[in-house]
């Protein structure tokens, strides 16, 4: 922004006051300890004449924190304290690494929680089916609300009355949540405050997604972010490449090159680019040159009745039709919070193929990429995109999926927007450390193999050399000792040496991943039918003053 600010030429003074006999520390975690009563002030002059004075009092706002669980001594060596990470650590990303059982599920959705219950919205994308365990945030310790989840969680080995496993879970629930501190009224005002969404792919069981909203739908980007609309409008064509075989480079191939030009043709002018729209444009051209060249010059008439037959085919398919349908790839609609509930958008493709899942994660990151950048700068987290499991969408060169491209970028970039990214994988070897190296925050809990172990250790140290280093692999030892449940935490953000993490316990019941009849069921129940519990719960907020 290049325009006058009313202050420019302004004299500033600032001014911070501290009680008598109180002084600002600094926290193990690098932020300022300020006292309660504490005043800053910020005066503006102009010819001598004071203007504004801005004056922040009582107890100074601090920054909001993710209450993930309690820290101790990498040596074990004293007691446990509670973990109050400053959310905007998280704006330079984290990455979650361990094995099946290791917690590292229940720490994603944990840090989720937390992030929420501090209104920062987030996306995020679910490989697995676990992430959907979000939309059982129960504002009440009743057993009634777990009957439906009974069969889905007991062992082989385990047998009993439903209504009386439901009771044990709801009383392990309410003595493990109250343990951290986390009783009813906190349940009710994390619940109240939330609006999960579901989209899935391809499937009904969520919300369907319409993977080529950039070109069968308008964006109104086009009237005020060309630059934006036109990233997604080339991510959108370059899946519909894919999927009939052709060259999907938006730079190197002329079916790219040329089904860009129509479809922006048709989207400048205020319509739509429908698939059968520009099946059209390639048998009946309307336009003459592209670039500098002839048309029939650049891709010859054959080549376009070639690529017109084969988009065809497509079209023709009841099983692509399902990918065209459903809610618009739209990600800032999606992330700006209504009714004064933070949403959270889980893309959940874990009903999809390998090949499936890529092509439409690929669409869906590069959407998320044109929307950071146009986001204003922040060094405060304004949202974060979580992503477990990453496994096969960040592998190291030369493999190169559709998503490695947006990730990376994501990885650089979204900091200066205040945008987090927040990866976990239980598979650390086929990783891009070198992306993964842009991550300040790293959580490692127990690995399967001596060979994952050194992997992530030597992603851990990078180029470092000397003390860094051997600290870092120092680390593989303790990560090899490490319990359930625990991680060795760094976070480059503080003044603190590595720890150990223990994460608290899940608001969400974990259910672990659903079925779509489940699935189903999850988000009409948190649509309507807890409507009426998080209504009487929430009551219990105001008398108890939200504990």
């Amino acid at each position: 922004m290049n325009s006058p600010l009313w202050s420019d030429g302004a004299q500033k003074e600032r001014w911070l006051f501290v009680p008598e006999g109180k002084k600002i520390g600094v926290k193990p975690d690098g932020d300022f300890d300020v006292p309660p009563g504490s005043v800053a002030v910020k005066t503006f002059s102009i010819g001598g004449k004071k203007i504004e004075s801005p004056t922040l009092g009582g107890t100074m706002t601090a920054a909001p924190r993710l209450r993930l669980g309690n820290r101790q001594p990498i040596d074990r060596h004293g007691a446990a304290e509670p973990l109050a990470l400053p959310a905007h650590h998280l704006v330079t990303h984290g990455v979650v690494v361990g094995m099946t059982g290791s917690g590292k599920t229940g720490l994603v959705l944990v840090t989720i929680e937390e992030a929420l219950r501090c209104g920062v919205p987030v996306l995020a994308i679910d490989v697995k089916g676990d992430l959907p365990n979000l939309l059982l945030a129960y504002p009440s310790f009743s057993a009634e609300p777990l009957l439906r989840w009974v069969e889905g969680v007991l062992s082989p080995n385990e047998q009993g009355p439903a209504e009386e496993v439901a009771r044990a879970l709801a009383a392990e629930r309410q003595q493990a949540l109250t343990a951290w501190g986390v009783g009813e009224p906190a349940l009710a005002a994390y619940r109240a405050g939330i609006d999960v969404r579901v989209l899935t792919p391809g499937s009904s069981a969520g919300e369907p997604l319409h993977v080529l909203s950039a070109l069968e739908r308008r964006s109104a980007r086009w009237d005020h972010d060309p630059e934006s609309a036109r990233a997604s409008l080339s991510a959108a064509v370059s899946l519909v490449l894919r999927l009939v075989g052709r060259d999907p480079d938006p730079a190197g191939s002329k079916e790219h090159v040329l089904l860009s030009v129509l479809a922006e043709r048709r989207l400048r002018a205020g319509s739509a680019a429908e698939l059968a729209s520009l099946l059209a444009d390639l048998t009946s051209s309307p336009i003459d040159i592209v670039g500098a060249l002839p048309l029939e010059s650049f891709l010859p008439k054959s080549e376009r009745r070639s690529l017109a037959a084969a988009l065809n085919t497509l079209l023709a398919s009841p099983t692509f039709a399902s990918w065209r349908t459903g809610a618009t790839l739209d990600v800032d609609a999606w992330l700006t919070p209504k009714g004064g509930r933070t949403p959270a958008v889980i893309v959940s493709v874990a009903h999809l193929d390998d090949d499936e899942r890529a092509l439409v994660l690929g669409v869906l990151l590069e959407e998320v990429l044109s929307w950071v950048r146009a986001q204003p700068g922040s060094k405060r987290l304004q949202s974060l995109v979580a992503f477990d499991e990453v496994y096969g969408f960040l592998p190291p060169h030369p493999a190169n999926p559709p998503t490695k491209h947006a990730i990376v970028a994501l990885m650089k970039q979204a900091r200066a927007f205040g945008v987090g990214v927040l990866l976990a994988t239980q598979n650390p070897m086929d990783l891009d450390y070198r992306a993964l190296s842009n991550a300040g925050l790293w959580c490692v809990g127990r690995l399967q193999t001596d060979a994952d172990r050194e992997r992530v250790v030597e992603g851990l140290a990078g180029d470092t050399r000397g003390k860094e280093q051997t600290a870092a692999r120092a680390l593989g030892n303790v990560v090899k000792k490490l319990a359930p449940r625990w991680f060795v935490l760094r976070d480059a953000q503080a003044q603190a040496a590595p720890g150990l993490l223990q994460p608290r316990y899940a608001m969400s019941f974990l259910r672990g991943p659903m079925t779509r009849s489940e699935l189903v069921a999850a988000r009409k129940e948190f649509a309507g039918v807890a409507e009426r519990d998080v209504t009487l719960a929430s009551d219990r907020v105001a008398a108890s003053g939200g504990r």
